[in-house]
């Protein structure tokens, strides 16, 4: 008889009833939302800036904490929570990113008996009729299934050609989780939407819908199944990535076989150097591989952390490459459209050449940025980006002056806070492919620089966008004739209304500066005459109890009226 390799399996945690699950979620949510808004808006509205600033470390780390606790206990979707963030060492300070950096191996595995009911009851038959060897102890659990490393049997191994396996199951009651994340991340996105910085940028309600609609198709295996295949099919031939395919007699919607093809975790630098493999050479290929994937396929793999990626060393003698990047789980897949990724490659090009410019007009072309907004001052702001930051890496700009971040980040916030940005439904998976992905190459090589692997390959993709130069010097000359036909009658109207002295001279980073001057300077008189009446009324109290206690009530009006006009301001 076939044998079944047995071993020890921790217990997986219980998540408890569905009502209490929602209401967890919900506190965690509230409170620390709260949290954020006293200490990010209500503070710094009434000239107590530095408090934030003083304890904002101490508050992310108290934050990471909590959350690692939380999604380690439930699972589901708050893993994925978690593993975004713990990937973005790039954006997110290490306070966060240092706590839930484990949340990417410390997944608890479900219990092996719960494992052989559900597999058994999704392939109808047992286990050993299945497979010669399958190991109990899992190979990794991940927060919608688990992996087992198995064996197929001689009959099978020979027609299928693969011998050894991993079988992907979904962790038992998964479907009913998911369910109760959504509802409670539906009804944090609500309270999002009454942010007026998010609900102006985000349609959150719409974005949750759509990592809805991924979470579902995540945990169906026969869509990973799928997607593997076309995943393979896009890099057939590609020395650099290898795709494990599915064994289909063995897959159903909450069992998955694939072929056997794990190695070195992309982001266990002692190991890649231990096998004689440069990480920096990894991150670049990694970084190229995905760019192709976003720019060029169009077809990408929504969720590259390093728990999903991998180096496998070719055989001695394999040719030009002796490595390959592999990637499983192929749940999580985007696809970006024609004209969003003629956008992207628009936006990618400007990035290579500093074109602040163009790199607005890419954004807008992308749908990021509402057609009719005014882009001067953000036009200008992206030069100045590009001037003093562009080209440098992630331990470049680690290097330079705190100070010098907060000046600039201050002045082009007010330009970003002032235009009318907004985020695609669409884009919510390729902002995750592109964060995660810049989070892996830093932690590859802390001296990674972006820029070395963006500019040849916009460099390729800017000969490819100009195709035809006569369709190109064509259409720059009917641009040309047309300004010119308009020209004589813009400057008629323009000067008329110089001579009529109705021309307006707009400079919109003054009139912003002017209006925050004023707003401050109303604040300021409001609080000096809610701390005068508020003193006066405590003085008099003693002698006079009904005057000093009118006193100290009036002081309410001037204290509203200085939170109202520093919240109109925001």
């Amino acid at each position: 008889m076939p044998s079944i390799r047995r071993g020890r399996s921790a217990p997986a945690p219980g998540a408890g009833n569905t009502r209490a699950r929602y209401r967890r979620i919900l506190r965690f949510a509230a409170w620390h939302l709260a949290v954020t808004w006293w200490f990010e808006l209500f503070l710094p509205r009434i000239g107590l800036a530095r408090v934030a600033a003083r304890t904002r470390s101490p508050r992310m780390q108290r934050f990471a904490r909590r959350f690692h606790v939380l999604a380690v206990d439930l699972g589901g979707l708050m893993i994925k929570v978690g593993q975004f963030l713990s990937s973005r060492l790039d954006v997110l300070p290490p306070e966060i990113t240092e706590e839930l950096e484990g949340l990417q191996d410390e997944v608890p595995p479900v219990p092996f008996p719960a494992i052989r009911a559900l597999a058994e009851s999704e392939l109808g038959f047992p286990l050993e009729r299945a497979f010669a060897m399958f190991e109990e102890t899992p190979l990794a659990a991940a927060s919608l299934g688990q992996a087992h490393r198995a064996r197929l049997l001689p009959d099978d191994a020979d027609e299928f050609g693969i011998k050894d396996v991993v079988v992907k199951v979904q962790r038992p009651g998964i479907g009913a989780i998911v369910d109760v994340d959504l509802a409670a991340l539906r009804r944090v996105a609500g309270w999002l939407s009454h942010f007026r910085f998010v609900s102006e940028r985000a349609d959150m309600p719409a974005l949750l819908e759509e990592f809805a609609q991924t979470s579902f198709e995540e945990i169906d295996y026969l869509h990973e199944a799928a997607g593997s295949e076309r995943f393979a099919a896009d890099f057939a031939g590609d020395v650099r990535v290898q795709v494990p395919l599915p064994v289909w007699e063995r897959c159903t919607r909450r069992v998955l076989t694939l072929e056997d093809v794990t190695a070195i975790k992309i982001t266990d630098v002692a190991a890649l150097r231990a096998a004689g493999i440069d990480p920096a050479a990894v991150a670049r290929v990694f970084a190229a591989v995905m760019f192709d994937q976003l720019f060029t396929n169009g077809f990408f793999h929504a969720d590259p952390h390093p728990g999903n990626i991998f180096v496998t060393p070719a055989p001695a003698g394999a040719g030009e490459h002796p490595w390959k990047l592999t990637f499983i789980d192929f749940g999580m897949m985007g696809e970006v459209t024609a004209s969003a990724r003629t956008g992207l490659r628009r936006l990618l090009i400007a990035a290579a050449a500093r074109d602040g410019k163009g790199l607005v007009a890419a954004i807008r072309d992308v749908g990021v940025l509402v057609p009719a907004a005014d882009t001067v001052e953000l036009e200008r702001a992206m030069t100045h980006l590009f001037a003093r930051f562009g080209g440098m890496g992630f331990a470049e700009l680690r290097e330079v002056d705190p100070r010098e971040f907060r000046d600039f980040a201050v002045e082009f916030g007010d330009v970003v806070r002032s235009l009318p940005f907004q985020l695609p439904e669409n884009f919510l998976l390729i902002i995750r492919a592109v964060s995660l992905t810049s989070g892996v190459c830093s932690s590859l090589d802390a001296r990674y620089n972006l820029w070395d692997s963006v500019e040849p390959y916009a460099a390729r993709l800017l000969r490819d966008e100009r195709g035809n130069i006569v369709q190109d010097a064509a259409r720059q000359a009917i641009d040309a004739g047309g300004l010119a036909l308009r020209l004589p009658g813009r400057l008629d109207g323009l000067i008329t209304r110089a001579e009529e002295g109705n021309l307006p001279v707009a400079n919109p980073r003054l009139e912003r500066q002017v209006a925050r001057l004023d707003r401050t300077a109303r604040r300021s008189a409001s609080a000096v005459v809610f701390a005068a009446l508020l003193i006066a009324g405590a003085l008099i109290r003693a002698d006079d109890s009904a005057l000093g206690n009118l006193l100290m009530a009036a002081s309410v009006v001037p204290l509203f009226h200085g939170l109202w006009v520093g919240r109109r301001g925001l």
